[in-house]
């Protein structure tokens, strides 16, 4: 259970967001919620939160700040009210206020450590089936350079921002860096994402699958390459699932070369990134 907001809460949050300044063209949401990590080389916060009416329903999810000195404002396990600034490639939290520790429950101690995806060296491997019913390794891929992330065909928040942005990388590298590099999305929900749900999702985007594979398969064997990467996700009562966003991008060695928590990252750095790499 959330804690909602006090009229006295209410207004110290209102002084803090006249702080920040206009608020120009982006949407804004009033948001309670529960931080479950704070990941301060990110600048990012873990939190469990409320429905947000016409945005997302109640998940946990990494939230970029749009100030490093929010992250001093709450610690893990407070319950918190924030203003979340939404726009077409991301969100991010622009004012918050701590109301102290929340009340025990939820996904309380259930979440991987967010720096536990920032800390790979090699990356995990992996074998599981794409979205035409083959099987598809990391193995299989040595000698490219891998954009990998993970996202989920049902998802109502994060995953269609997270696949617009590299379907922008995509498209905008050369036929021959194409050559030399392949995306993998693999599914944080095999029990609904089977092969042709993938499809179907890559169909939806009008996205070219000729070298970007949607993976899934039984789901012990996925939840084994989640907590490698250190990917939590936690299945929820109403079938969503609460996640980390993140993308690795792997050198043709199978080596983690750059990790992008969060949305923040837009396709031109990642691009730019993987050119570089395959330079």
């Amino acid at each position: 259970m959330f804690i909602f907001m006090s009229r006295v809460a209410a207004a110290v949050l209102t002084v803090a967001l006249a702080a920040c300044g206009g608020s120009g063209p982006d949407v804004y949401h009033d948001v309670n919620g529960v931080v479950r990590d704070v990941n301060r080389e990110y600048e990012q916060l873990l939190i469990e939160h409320e429905d947000i009416p016409g945005l997302m329903p109640a998940m946990t999810m990494n939230f970029d700040v749009a100030d490093p000195a929010l992250l001093d404002l709450a610690e893990k396990g407070d319950a918190v009210i924030f203003e979340l600034e939404h726009d077409e490639k991301g969100y991010r939290i622009r004012a918050l206020q701590s109301l102290g520790p929340a009340a025990k429950g939820g996904d309380q101690g259930a979440w991987l450590p967010m720096d536990r995806a920032a800390s790979l060296d090699v990356a995990p491997p992996f074998e599981l089936v794409d979205q035409a019913g083959s099987s598809r390794s990391l193995e299989s891929l040595r000698g490219k350079a891998v954009v990998l992330d993970f996202i989920f065909a049902n998802c109502p928040g994060p995953c269609p921002i997270l696949t617009g942005i590299l379907r922008d990388v995509q498209q905008a590298l050369t036929p021959e860096l194409r050559e030399r590099s392949h995306f993998v999305s693999i599914s944080l929900d095999p029990v609904r994402d089977t092969p042709a749900a993938l499809a179907e999702y890559a169909r939806r985007r009008d996205l070219d699958t000729s070298d970007w594979s949607f993976l899934t398969g039984d789901p012990d064997t996925v939840a084994a390459v989640l907590e490698a990467y250190g990917i939590s996700a936690k299945r929820q009562p109403d079938g969503n699932i609460n996640h980390l966003v993140a993308v690795f991008l792997i050198d043709p060695e199978g080596r983690v070369a750059e990790r992008y928590i969060g949305l923040e990252t837009g396709p031109d750095e990642i691009r730019a990134d993987l050119e570089r790499l395959l330079a």
